[in-house]
């Protein structure tokens, strides 16, 4: 039985693994970046933990910013600073910048398929509390829109001192027409999506097609909502990781 086409719509900067990991165990894909990032930080802008500032932990919400503070040259805040990724996928570029893995607090990786900020917290919660001090380095959308305010409102709710810190921008991709009818002509393949804001650009560059005989397969609850009500027929949740996404590959094939 042939297999569907797999479509990863993870950023440019990180579909390459996931392209190479999916063909190497045999499924056909094809990368269709969601989700244009681009750096807000200057390369050699002053890192804010390099001034004398002291941080208790600094939570990096994405491997987009993890790339923005590599683009600009900082070095991995000093011990014993903390670092915190909510993800799999963020834990692994925190130790490509350098960072040392006893430092990092991250969701297991064979965990639940809710790895995410409220994966993250139970494990963080200890280290916040009056004094204590938090830095956010995350992304914006091109509206304005920031994200993972649940934790910081957590966070602060313990008396912490937060800052959040934008360090890279999320857009809509730039396509043209090739790519829009290669979308278009992909209505029955596995789309692999790992943020809401992915499945809502699908929709701004398609607005007409139909995803009733499409599977998505996606990295939290909350994708899997949008992803349902942009009226994919099929959806599955699967952890942020390879194995688990082949797993799901496996299930809906």
């Amino acid at each position: 039985m042939q297999r569907p086409s797999v479509v990863v719509t993870r950023p440019e900067s990180q579909a390459g693994a996931w392209v190479q990991a999916l063909r190497a165990a045999g499924w056909p894909v094809v990368a269709l970046p969601l989700i244009a990032t681009c750096p807000t930080v200057a390369p050699r802008a002053p890192a804010p933990w390099t001034g004398g500032e002291r941080w208790d932990a600094v939570m990096v919400v994405s491997p987009a910013a993890v790339q923005a503070a590599q683009h600009a040259r900082w070095p991995v805040p000093a011990p014993p600073t903390r670092l915190w990724a909510p993800g799999a996928g963020t834990a692994a570029a925190l130790r490509t910048w350098g960072a040392d893995p006893a430092r990092v607090d991250a969701p297991s990786a064979t965990g639940p398929a809710t790895m995410d900020s409220e994966s993250l917290w139970p494990l963080v919660r200890p280290q916040m509390g009056p004094g204590r001090r938090l830095l956010v380095l995350r992304g914006v959308s091109a509206d304005g829109r920031e994200g993972r305010d649940w934790l910081l409102q957590q966070a602060r709710a313990t008396g912490a001192d937060v800052v959040a810190l934008p360090v890279y921008r999320r857009a809509l991709p730039a396509w043209g027409e090739a790519q829009r009818r290669h979308a278009t002509d992909l209505g029955q393949a596995v789309w692999l999506f790992s943020a809401s804001e992915a499945v809502a650009h699908l929709q701004q560059l398609l607005p007409h097609a139909v995803w009733r005989d499409a599977t998505a397969v996606v990295t939290h609850p909350r994708i899997a909502q949008a992803a349902s009500a942009a009226g994919f027929g099929r959806v599955v949740v699967a952890a942020p990781t390879v194995a688990a996404v082949l797993q799901a590959l496996e299930s809906v094939a």
